[in-house]
């Protein structure tokens, strides 16, 4: 039985039901450490992840791409160019039935849906490849609003601890992983966002069959940013005793963002970015 009431066949969801299944998750959810954040398993009617799966034969060209030390054969999907049903699903997680679950769940109110689904989508990381341990970026620059929430909702079956791609959750002085979780179809995490909430899935894919590790990633947002913030694209943070590596380019921005003045700073960095520094 799934614990999200979505019905399958028209994706929706009535509002005040919604809200009430995410009562029972609230309080465990809130009173995490080292940040709130919840897994919960058969989150949705498996008829529509399995949907989505026969979808995701027949993607296009992904939006994005990465091939570097921290992010390893990870490309991503925006929800339009998607086949319908994957696409209409992703439109009902911005609906209001899914946001007030969210409010319910995590005591945040005001939680503002992305309209363009900035970063979000369908993410793939191929055999082989891997996400470093990570703060995501703080601010959406279209919208002026600040990142609240992540909710990931994993399509693998059948997957094993051995086969990598675990989602892990690390201390806010990155010096221990306070959780990990496999990406078995099916389970949902949602964790709040900022600056020091470290995550990500830095162990290779290995999938015995080379297949690759597959999940639906949203993003949430709150009309809480403001003049007094700096705003950071995604903070990689290398784990202790291991040959993960620090990313230099964004070392050098933090430090040439501090220094110089803000019209100048604005001026220098498009430059230096287009040259790969």
């Amino acid at each position: 039985m799934a614990v999200f009431p979505l019905d399958p066949e028209n994706l929706l969801a009535e509002p005040d039901a919604a809200k009430a299944t995410a009562k029972p998750y609230a309080e465990r959810y809130q009173s995490a450490k080292p940040y709130p954040h919840i897994c919960i398993d058969d989150f949705l009617p498996e008829a529509a992840l399995e949907q989505v799966l026969d979808d995701l034969r027949q993607l296009p060209e992904p939006e994005d791409s990465f091939s570097r030390a921290q992010e390893n054969l990870k490309s991503s999907y925006i929800p339009e160019r998607l086949p319908r049903y994957t696409r209409e699903l992703f439109y009902f997680f911005n609906s209001r039935p899914f946001v007030l679950f969210l409010e319910e769940l995590t005591g945040i109110k005001g939680l503002i849906p992305d309209p363009y689904f900035g970063g979000a989508g369908i993410h793939r990381v191929g055999h082989g490849g891997h996400l470093d341990i990570h703060a995501d970026f703080n601010h959406h620059p279209k919208l002026n609003l600040e990142r609240r929430l992540n909710v990931l909702i994993y399509l693998n079956k059948d997957w094993k601890k051995e086969y990598g791609g675990s989602f892990e959750i690390w201390d806010k002085e990155m010096t221990k992983q306070e959780a990990e979780f496999v990406p078995l179809f099916n389970r949902m995490v949602c964790f709040s966002t900022g600056s020091d909430t470290f995550h990500g899935n830095p162990q290779k894919v290995n999938h015995p069959a080379g297949l690759p590790r597959q999940s639906i990633a949203l993003y949430y947002y709150t009309a809480t940013w403001n003049s007094t913030r700096k705003s950071h694209t995604t903070l990689f943070k290398p784990r202790p005793n291991t040959e993960d590596q620090r990313d230099a380019v964004v070392a050098r921005h933090e430090t040439l963002q501090d220094v110089l003045p803000p019209v100048i700073f604005r001026r220098v960095i498009g430059p230096l970015s287009r040259l790969g520094f």
